[in-house]
């Protein structure tokens, strides 16, 4: 890539607007291998070029060590022991579409802990599925099932996303001990009953993200992105590939077929970096209409960073090399060819992506970025722009983006950066230090930024008095939560031709239960009214403490005026021992609030507690427990 495309260039130039494009087709696209031949050939000129630079680093260390040695005998004799040095600290029908999950994109639901099937709530949490009864003003447990096959060993696996088309029920998880994405199929019928029915391995890197999900689920499109590492050096690199096998008892790893021939996988014009892995960037569609579930992968090979959204349409990939190279891979849903642009820059995670309605692919980047793998999404740093640019601009990957496309943002960029598109707005900003907030009220306040991504032609900065801890909308506004001190606030936001500020509610002594973006919800009744549900802790509580879960705080919107409703909560006293068998950690969070036919609940562990809403309070009606029974699970 032009070293004039490197960030810090870029940031100093303004934006050119875009001429919107009805047609979002790029003007050429990625080429694939020819044959089987021609990516093994491919591969074998790629081991031998990794096989000479082994040896050529391998040369250079032992100079180098042999260097230091003899340098190190000959100062010996005359110098002074050296001090010792401290080591540094380790630092469908109407219910089924009634949603609960707090999806980014309308109509592309994302792999959660909770769902609804009819009349049941559907739980998936340490390693089993439960369901409940919610119909016709019940609440009642139905059925529980191991979230895994029969039979098999589930220690070193972990079951974290489940997801719902019809009658199947879809559990993701991820195998440490027989390598990939697991796939569990279920099904479930209209009295809550659960039938294990399959279970798949998709041979993938491990998918953990603290912000991303590893599912989504388009109409009856069950669609997986996974970056798989290449090794070059040793063994077969096709092991590495894309493939899937059905689970039995016996499975060998020659069970796996690969479902992404030579001519589904794609490269640019950019050789991969000396000493760095290559990495297939993988979009897998597996089709749920079919019981007996089929499975087709594309891929795109560049280097190892990656953040990636999906659109209605598309999975979007971004890659970064060393420096601020780096490119975006547009790869389709319906299997055509990918496109690619060279870039610059990083985005933060998911949320710095829009695939806007009039054709464009619009970006928050940072100037450095590390992916959204595992805790990669809260680092980064450097400075800030906007890129905005036609999808019709997609390429063969020669292209890049041009300068012109790249608006320069105020904002460093930060540790554990925000950022959501809200209606025509982008807005961002920092949750600043925690610690320095709670031990001096006076510590630097951190701004919102808000810009209109279509123009960009003006960013505001509206000061809070609290950090930026999360951003979500309400209806064609938004709400900025985050802590001032030991208090929770909440900020309404009002976006019409400029954002403002418009109340603020203060919750006492409390913090945010849960940080991903499914522990909220927003049920509107209105364009201007509804209720937030959010899961709270004391301000210097930690979830995984010995309260078994969160509360739930539900607070009323009225024409973004916000007040409380009162809190739903979980039952005090230490968490029932369920014998536990695998996922034993809540890593997608333990509680959530549920607003489903015209009722109230609360998620909250192994508890489910209704709350009514009378004379402007929610107050508890009635709760059960779902927790299985230790000795029946040992």
């Amino acid at each position: 890539m032009s070293s004039a495309l490197k960030i810090t260039l870029i940031l100093s130039l303004l934006l050119s607007a875009g001429s919107h494009a009805a047609d979002t087709a790029p003007r050429k696209t990625l080429a694939p291998f020819a044959s089987e031949q021609a990516l093994s050939s491919y591969l074998k000129q790629l081991q031998a070029r990794q096989a000479a630079l082994q040896k050529e680093q391998q040369k250079l260390q032992r100079a180098t060590a042999q260097y230091a040695y003899s340098a190190q005998y000959v100062a010996a004799a005359p110098a002074p022991p050296a001090p010792m040095v401290a080591k540094a600290a380790p630092a469908p029908s109407a219910e089924a579409a009634e949603s609960v999950t707090n999806v980014q994109t309308a109509g592309v639901d994302e792999g959660g802990i909770v769902k609804v099937h009819g009349k049941h709530l559907v739980m998936l949490r340490r390693g089993k599925l439960f369901t409940v009864q919610v119909g016709g003003n019940a609440l009642q447990p139905v059925s529980s099932l191991d979230a895994y096959a029969p039979g098999s060993d589930p220690s070193g696996s972990w079951y974290d996303e489940m997801l719902l088309d019809g009658d199947t029920l879809v559990v993701i998880g991820y195998s440490y001990s027989r390598g990939g994405t697991e796939i569990g199929l279920f099904d479930i019928d209209a009295n809550g009953k659960l039938a294990y029915r399959a279970t798949y391995h998709l041979r993938s890197n491990d998918y953990y993200s603290s912000r991303n999900y590893a599912s989504r689920l388009i109409g009856s499109k069950l669609v997986f992105y996974s970056p798989l590492s290449l090794n070059l050096r040793r063994g077969d690199p096709f092991g590495g590939f894309p493939a899937l096998r059905r689970w039995r008892p016996d499975a060998v790893p020659s069970d796996f077929k690969r479902i992404a021939p030579a001519t589904r996988i794609y490269r640019t014009d950019e050789e991969p970096e000396p000493g760095f892995g290559l990495t297939l960037h993988t979009v897998t569609v597996c089709d749920l209409a079919q019981r007996d579930m089929r499975c087709e992968a594309t891929a795109v090979m560049g280097p190892q960073g990656r953040v990636f959204y999906v659109s209605g349409e598309s999975v979007f990939v971004w890659t970064t090399r060393r420096g601020s190279d780096s490119g975006v891979f547009r790869i389709p849903l319906d299997g055509t060819a990918p496109s690619a642009l060279k870039v610059a820059g990083a985005p933060v995670d998911q949320f710095s992506f829009l695939e806007s309605d009039d054709g464009h692919l619009n970006v928050l980047l940072r100037a450095e970025g590390q992916g959204d793998a595992m805790w990669d999404g809260a680092r980064g740093r450097g400075d800030m722009a906007l890129l905005r640019v036609p999808l019709t601009s997609f390429s063969d990957g020669r292209d890049s983006a041009p300068a012109s496309s790249y608006q320069p943002l105020p904002g460093g960029g930060g540790y554990a950066l925000q950022n959501r598109y809200v209606g025509p707005y982008l807005l961002y900003g920092n949750p600043g230090n925690p610690g320095r907030r709670k031990a001096d009220q006076a510590w630097p306040r951190q701004p919102l930024y808000a810009v209109r991504w279509a123009d960009a032609a003006s960013v505001q900065a509206l000061s809070l008095p609290h950090g930026v801890e999360r951003i979500e909308a309400l209806g064609n506004d938004a709400v900025v939560i985050g802590a001032q001190g030991k208090d929770l606030h909440f900020s309404s936001i009002r976006l019409g031709a400029q954002a403002a500020i418009a109340t603020r509610y203060i919750r006492a002594d409390a913090a945010q239960g849960e940080s991903r973006s499914h522990g909220f919800f927003y049920k509107p009744h209105t364009a201007s009214e509804g209720v937030i549900g959010l899961p709270i802790l004391g301000a210097d509580e930690r979830p995984g403490s010995s309260r078994p879960a969160a509360s739930v705080l539900y607070l009323r919107n009225s024409g973004l005026t916000l007040t409380e409703l009162g809190a739903l909560a979980a039952r005090p006293g230490p968490a029932p021992d369920d014998g536990c068998r695998a996922s034993c950690v809540d890593w997608y969070g333990n509680a959530r609030p549920l607003f489903l036919q015209g009722r109230v609940f609360a998620l909250l562990g192994y508890e489910v507690v209704e709350g009514a809403l009378r004379d402007g309070q929610i107050r508890e009606v009635r709760r059960i427990s779902y927790a299985p029974i230790a000795s029946t699970v040992r």
